[in-house]
This record gives C-alpha cells, structure tokens and sequence, in this order.
C-alpha cells in the first residue's frame, strides 16, 4: 500500500552535512519525496509535536528534547512510497543509536547511548526522526506542511515498481 510518512532529518544531522545522504538511502530504496523544507523549529511547533512526551517519559525529558530541537535547523520531509511507515523506520534503525543495527541510518551514523546523554544532560543526538504509524503520520504531516507544499509526481522508478 502506498503511504506517506513524516521524517525530520534533526538538528544534529543538518549540522554534520547528512543530510544528503541520508535522503539518497531513502531515494534508492525506492522512497519518492513528496514535501522538503528547512525549519528552524521553534517552541511552539516543538511542543506540538511532543505533545504527550511529557506524559510519556517526563517533563525534564521534554525540557531537554525542546532545547536540542530547536538549536538549529530541521530538514522536514515527507516521504511516499510502498509501506513507508514501516519500511521507513526500518531504515532509520533503533530510537537509541547504541543499540541500531550496521546498515541503518543510526546505526552508520550515530552511536550515543541514552547513559551518554544523561550523563552530559542532552537529548540523545539520533539524528532523525520518522513516523511510528500511518495514523502519527498523518497527523504529523498536517502540523508540519501545508496541503500546497505537498506535490503528486510519477517518477521513473514507478514504472518498475507498480
């Protein structure tokens, strides 16, 4: 089924001049980028989007990931394609870069360990972030594009995958 999903390349990527070729590994695997934009997130997009972390994981854990998100700039991106969702956070390997698989987008390129964080009292640095299901997708899609900022194209890699 073909699905778009939310992926935020984070502040830690744009910084490192990732950007790139994190975007060609989701192009080869067949992924079609449909929306991109650079934002420089400030607190009230920050909070949107992590609006039950702090019910989930705690306010100083909030305090700490609005502070690394909004450092610097954030490559938004959605991105279409066969299972993106699933197929997408495959690609981009374990939330804590220390435990991601060789091959993953973490894994290759990010290898703090959350002790690590806490340790220096800073979000884990795990340089993307990527929808969790179809559902989250679309809501978090809504929040950071607009419907005109989304674009319907074939490309070439079509005709040979539908």
């Amino acid at each position: 089924m073909i699905e778009r999903s939310l992926v935020l390349l984070k502040p830690d990527a744009v910084k490192r001049g990732l950007s790139g070729r994190i975007i060609q590994r989701f192009e080869d695997a067949g992924f079609k980028v449909v929306g991109v934009k650079m934002v420089w997130v400030d607190e009230n997009l920050a909070r949107q989007h992590y609006f039950d972390l702090a019910e989930r994981r705690g306010e100083k854990v909030l305090q700490v990931i609005l502070k690394f998100i909004t450092s610097g700039p954030v490559l938004a991106l959605c991105l279409e394609g066969i299972n993106a969702v699933e197929n997408i956070r495959k690609m981009v390997g374990a939330t804590e870069p220390k435990g991601a698989q060789p091959g993953t987008i973490r894994g290759d390129f990010a290898h703090i360990s959350y002790a690590d964080a806490d340790q220096q009292d800073k979000a884990i640095e795990n340089l993307i972030h990527a929808s969790g299901n179809v559902q989250e997708a679309e809501k978090e899609i809504a929040l950071w594009f607009k419907a005109h900022e989304l674009h319907t194209y074939k490309s070439v890699h079509e005709a040979h995958t539908f």
